[in-house]
């Protein structure tokens, strides 16, 4: 009885205190990815399936975009700041093609990268309709399997358009150039060029006009990855080297990789091989690695100007990518930048004013993003968020650059930071788990006059590794936290002092 009393007592004395607290006013939320990138959508027809695999820009403000199903739509009203079902115009441009995943306007007309072959589609009369259908380019071969697809670019810096063409199936290239990069000329003419590809997911072209892809984790990628196309090299799945007697510039064939090795240790000894510009770690970054874009909008899309942003087909996102060149290979950091698309990102494209086009598909993949299919734009707000714009590579460490300015209190603290770093077997078989872990210590994080940089040293750097690094305890002169606190550093090479 006494102890009932006692703590009957105890909840009177605590409610009024329980109260006060819970209308206490709640510390303000921070900011999110909407408050700097929203996503618009925009109505698509009811009537038609439009997984979309390729965007382009044409003139007049109308887009076009193709489907996996084979159509080709042109659409007008696609920059209304609030667009809507009636203010939308789809015209059907084109249909009966294979799976277009390259879309590319030039002189008057588009050119569609099929799974078969490049074609030339043109509008005769002016009607909005394709006219005529001419193959342009098809020196690569086909035979039916559901993994040959085929990726198309932009023209290069000589007009060149690239297309990355699958393996068949993952292990296999039992059709002609399946694993390579193909450079078509602006007369046609088709130009083996990149051996070693496995499973594209897109390809797109960095600010000084070099060619990229995306290549997704399987038989000799342990993990999702950015990889730089550079003629007449190799880039890690030996399969397509059955079809060198096809390509007698490329020279020899390349010393076949060992399985089970490590990237770094086979780079000493393949000088063909190209090692990755950035692994999207597995499943942390995303599990389908797929389109690529370069910001060239001059600072319109905030800023992270001349940076390639990936998408993720899986987890329905875009992460965002800061190159540098080291012992004259492609490394750098990969940093989460926006999630919540409706569908799986695939296709995207950024216009000159910095409106980013994002079209989503899920069927035969799936993604988090739950709608079979989607078309969605994306703007910056014109607020800076608080990110590392870029992880640069020392001979002792890495120099971080910000957005703005850090509290230099908890920036120069060593606490605020946790390094770890991993690399991924080098093997036949599919995928890899991380592997060869490391911990190193950060002994020391020196914060620059002006606030926006900060110079980490580490104990031990490891050349082939990612160089996962945490930075929940940095804060910035508004105490507010990093956006994304996360970088994963593909550390190919230490720069030498």
């Amino acid at each position: 009885m006494q102890r009932l009393f006692f703590l009957s007592l105890l909840l009177a004395l605590a409610t009024p205190f329980a109260a006060r607290a819970a209308d206490a006013p709640k510390p303000p939320a921070g900011p999110t990815e909407a408050d700097y990138y929203p996503l618009t959508t925009l109505p698509l027809p009811k009537d038609v399936v439009l997984e979309i695999g390729a965007i382009e820009l044409l003139p007049k403000d109308r887009i076009a975009f193709s489907t996996r199903r084979g159509d080709i739509y042109l659409v007008d009203g696609a920059y209304d700041p609030q667009p809507s079902a009636d203010k939308l115009k789809f015209t059907l441009f084109a249909s009966g093609l294979h799976e277009v995943l390259g879309l590319v306007y030039r002189d008057g007309a588009l050119y569609a990268t099929q799974r078969g072959e490049m074609t030339k589609l043109t509008d005769k009369d002016g009607d909005g309709r394709a006219d005529e259908f001419r193959t342009f380019a098809d020196g690569w071969g086909i035979n039916g399997d559901y993994h040959e697809y085929a990726f198309g670019s932009a023209p290069d810096k000589n007009g060149d358009m690239w297309v990355v063409l699958c393996l068949t199936g993952s292990f296999n290239s039992a059709s002609k150039f399946r694993g390579w990069a193909l450079r078509i000329t602006p007369e046609g003419k088709v130009i083996p060029t990149t051996s070693g590809i496995r499973s594209p997911g897109g390809i797109g072209l960095n600010a000084e006009g070099e060619m990229f892809y995306t290549d997704n984790q399987g038989p000799w990628n342990g993990s999702c990855v950015l990889k730089h196309l550079v003629p007449g090299k190799f880039v890690g799945h030996p399969a397509s080297f059955a079809w060198y007697g096809d390509a007698p510039k490329m020279g020899k064939v390349p010393q076949e990789p060992e399985s089970g090795s490590r990237w770094a240790a086979e780079l000493k000894k393949i000088p063909e091989l190209v090692p990755p510009a950035c692994w999207f770690p597995y499943p942390k970054m995303g599990q389908s690695a797929s389109g690529i874009v370069c910001d060239l909008s001059g600072g319109k899309f905030g800023p992270f100007a001349e940076q390639l942003f990936v998408g993720d087909q899986s987890h329905s996102t875009i992460m965002r990518v800061a190159l540098e060149k080291v012992n004259g290979a492609y490394q750098g950091a990969c940093f989460p930048f926006r999630q919540g698309f409706a569908s799986g990102t695939l296709a995207m494209r950024e216009d000159a004013e910095g409106r980013m086009f994002v079209g989503g598909t899920n069927r035969g993949w799936g993604s988090r993003g739950t709608a079979p299919f989607a078309l969605e734009r994306m703007q910056w707000t014109g607020k800076t968020p608080f990110e590392v714009h870029h992880m640069k590579a020392l001979p002792d460490g890495f120099e971080l650059v910000f957005t703005e300015p850090v509290d230099p209190k908890t920036a120069g603290d060593v606490k605020s930071y946790f390094m770890k770093t991993y690399t991924y077997i080098y093997q036949s078989s599919y995928g890899s788990p991380e592997v060869d872990h490391t911990e190193p210590a950060i002994t020391k994080a020196e914060v620059s006059q002006d606030g926006k940089s900060v110079r980490l040293t580490i104990d031990k750097l490891v050349e082939g590794h990612v160089h996962e690094l945490t930075m929940a305890g940095v804060r910035n002169q508004a105490a507010l936290p990093l956006l994304h606190a996360e970088a994963y550093y593909t550390l190919n090479y230490i720069p030498k002092k």
